[in-house]
């Protein structure tokens, strides 16, 4: 299909600012570029950025245009968001939804030569507070602008407890004419049947008027196979796709050619994965299980939780979520969950997925609010949804469709929901939604909300059936060990907090601000008091440092050990929990938050420890001592507890696996006090332990557990553990020397080092 693109330099006019800007591109991203603003990152600016769009902003240029037909279509694939367009002074259309892509019939209003196109976009806050004003709808941020509801933009745009407020406006995509008269494909669907180890496809083409339609299917090895729209085929020889860690990823390419009197009009093209996909919910002892089905085949999910890469959305590129998706690989990742409070991710992102076998848990964009449920928000939202689906559906990677994050949880738990509010979100997540996956998308897996698990509001929390979301550590300021009390189906959000990488604190702060609780940090942490929070939980686990870099460390290690005591936990427990999300992956900018990377890119403690606790086959230890079953130091010494250990190897791989575990308990400086080894036998996709190790209340301030497994002699998995807090511990100094050989650096040390983090 021919576009005449409309992207490049436009004028960018508000009564404060006239500059130039490109387009795809935005108010803030021209500002920038052109040294009209200050970093919205750096220190405190993120307020003056926000005051910024306090104005309305006009987006204007002119373009020679010669028509050739009776129909001229202007496209907008993505505008952002509540927006006024003119075309040579003449109204065309106003735009509210920023995840939608719009047609409008130009021809009327074109001109044969010059012509000449403003948008005029207008104050996101101004909008939201006349119409909370009006009425204020419920939401559980506690952290974003009031009323982001009403507009189908980005909720993280107006802040979230972990984003700034910066609503953004701008063209976020393409904007471009074509010819309305010439046929153009509006829709491929792409259906699969497996059945007795063969595979059938049917391509079902839709044009916008007839037209000659061909497709052609080729194979991951460059056959071509000839299919007609609607009539199924076999695939002969089927090169299955599997997720990261049981398989390869092989994609087949569709591709749709329009024909219209004899020349190409049109064409589509997407890359398919030949699976079958699906949750799996069959009863059974503890409930319902909730876990992905890949093949036949029932897989534990490895990840964590995706938001928006940043605030400005010119800066992402397929090159950045590469170096993501990239960084998901190293954790030993095999899914991922899309937030629903930023936006629909670009096409190279489930690109991504596919290519790497990172199966995605896909959240619909609501989060944590009620929102209004107006025949013209229904409708605004349906045409959003249907949007997106048909855009997605046919990728391999989808595992699941949510269709939203944590409302159905906040409208059951918090009291203050109003009853039309319930009503107004029966009707769209569990009438309205439900309604158009099942037209769009039926094969796909699909849930009213995350968590959830009956839907209905009954018990959405109700850890024995569907997903789950924790925050009883962390928010509810229980220790680490309360995850050992809980076995839920699917966890795809529990999380705990630490401070970016030190590297990142010092680009985003003076000298005078590197204090957890100054005015620019406590700016960089948006939930609430929780710089005092990660200071409380570090106190309890750690001697307390003295210095704000070792702060940062420590909250890091903190933030590691948390979440992998939960991971180790769930897997420990595989078959009756079968996923493990963390919130969160990533950041849209510099703060001290869940994330295992920072917003700068860089790695935290816990992406490392990550890579470890995900391991395909992984050796775990569930250890009782002094800090399991005598919580305070103080209490009187018939308090009794145990230094008992129990070891367990989870394989999760398609094939059994024999090998050794070793272990040995060791004092401080690395003296063997005792030891043992036992060869285990570990089926396919399960796990198996040894019996419980009973250390007879060994000296828990200077003796430790260290265990390995290894297999052919090879260690495969390894670890340790301690019978009391870090703080306890009698640590001697380890003498750490690090050489640094070619490529390779050389860490050794004479006793026990735990943590060693190495920069440059």
């Amino acid at each position: 299909m021919e576009k005449f693109y409309l992207n490049g330099k436009w004028k960018i006019q508000s009564n404060s600012y006239d500059t130039e800007g490109d387009v795809p591109g935005s108010v803030y991203s021209a500002l920038l570029k052109n040294g009209l603003m200050e970093d919205p990152f750096y220190r405190d600016n993120e307020a003056k950025a926000l005051a910024v769009m306090d104005e309305d902003f006009t987006f204007s240029r002119s373009f020679n245009y010669q028509k050739k037909s009776e129909s001229v279509l202007l496209v907008l694939e993505g505008v952002d968001t509540l927006c006024d367009i003119y075309l040579n002074d003449k109204h065309v259309a106003y735009t509210d939804n920023m995840h939608r892509t719009y047609f409008f019939e130009v021809a009327h209003l074109l001109n044969d030569g010059e012509n000449h196109i403003k948008a005029i976009f207008h104050s996101y806050d101004a909008y939201i507070k006349a119409k909370s004003k009006e009425r204020r709808l419920t939401d559980g941020s506690y952290a974003t602008m009031v009323g982001f509801q009403y507009v189908r933009k980005a909720f993280y745009m107006g802040g979230w407890d972990w984003g700034p407020m910066l609503p953004d406006a701008g063209f976020w995509k393409d904007l471009y004419l074509i010819n309305g008269d010439l046929p153009r494909i509006t829709d491929v669907r792409i259906l699969q049947k497996h059945c007795d180890g063969k595979v059938f496809l049917t391509v079902n083409a839709t044009t916008s008027r007839p037209a000659e339609v061909k497709i052609m299917v080729e194979t991951p090895s460059g056959e071509e196979i000839e299919v007609k729209s609607g009539e199924q085929t076999q695939i002969k020889n089927p090169k299955l796709w599997w997720p990261n860690g049981y398989g390869e990823h092989p994609l087949y390419k569709v591709v749709t050619t329009c024909v219209f009197n004899g020349k190409t009009v049109d064409q589509n093209e997407k890359k398919i994965g030949l699976r079958t996909l699906v949750i799996s919910r069959e009863k059974d002892e503890w409930g319902e299980e909730f876990c992905y089905k890949i093949n036949g085949v029932k897989i534990f999910a490895f990840g964590a939780d995706y938001i928006p890469e940043d605030n400005i959305l010119s800066r992402l590129s397929r090159e950045r979520t590469q170096k993501l998706i990239n960084d998901c690989l190293f954790a030993n990742f095999n899914s991922i969950r899309v937030w629903g409070g930023g936006f629909y991710p670009h096409d190279y992102f489930f690109d991504l997925c596919d290519e790497n076998g990172i199966i995605v848990f896909l959240d619909l964009m609501f989060a944590c609010a009620a929102l209004p449920w107006t025949t013209e928000f229904i409708d605004n939202i349906t045409a959003e949804i249907e949007d997106n689906l048909r855009r997605v559906r046919h990728h391999a990677c989808i595992g699941v469709i949510s269709g939203n994050n944590e409302i159905e949880e906040q409208a059951s738990v918090q009291g203050w929901w109003k009853e039309d509010e319930k009503q107004g979100y029966l009707k769209i997540f569990e009438d309205i939604i439900p309604k158009i996956i099942e037209r769009e998308c039926p094969e796909i897996s699909f849930v009213p909300s995350s968590p959830s698990s009956h839907g209905g509001f009954v018990e959405p929390t109700n850890e024995n059936v569907g997903d789950s979301h924790y925050w009883q550590v962390w928010h509810g300021f229980l220790p680490f060990s309360e995850y050992r009390k809980h076995y839920f189906r699917f966890l795809s959000e529990f999380g705990f907090q630490s401070f970016p990488n030190m590297k990142t604190i010092e680009e985003f702060t003076l000298p005078e601000d590197r204090n957890p609780f100054s005015r620019v940090m406590e700016l960089h942490q948006k939930n609430g008091s929780a710089n005092g929070r990660i200071l409380s939980y570090l106190a309890q686990t750690y001697l307390y440092p003295s210095k704000v870099e070792d702060v940062v460390y420590a909250s890091q290690l903190l933030q590691a050990e948390a979440i992998k005591y939960g991971a180790e936990h769930f897997r420990r427990n595989r078959g009756r929990c079968m996923g493990a999300l963390y919130w969160q992956l990533n950041d849209c900018w510099p703060v001290a938050s869940w994330s295992s990377i920072d917003g700068y890119g860089r790695y935290k403690a816990l992406h490392y420890e990550a890579k470890r606790f995900f391991e395909p086959i992984h050796i775990s230890c569930e250890e009782k001592g002094e800090y399991t079953t005598r919580q305070a130091i103080v209490d009187e010494r018939y308090y009794d507890y145990k230094t008992t250990a129990k070891i367990f190897v989870n394989n999760d791989t398609l094939n059994d696996v024999s090998g050794t575990v070793k272990w040995q308990l060791c004092n401080v400086s690395g003296t063997v006090i005792q030891k043992g080894s036992q060869e285990l036998f570990v089926k396919a996709l399960s796990y198996s332990s040894l019996d419980e190790l009973d250390f007879n209340k060994t000296d828990v301030k200077s003796n430790y557990l260290a265990f390995s497994f290894v297999v052919d002699g090879k260690t495969v998995s390894s670890g340790l553990v301690l019978f009391t807090k870090p703080k306890h511990f009698d640590f001697v100094d380890p003498k750490v020397e690090v050489e640094v050989i070619g490529g390779h650096i050389k860490v050794k040390a004479n006793a026990l080092a735990k943590y060693v983090f190495i920069s440059n």
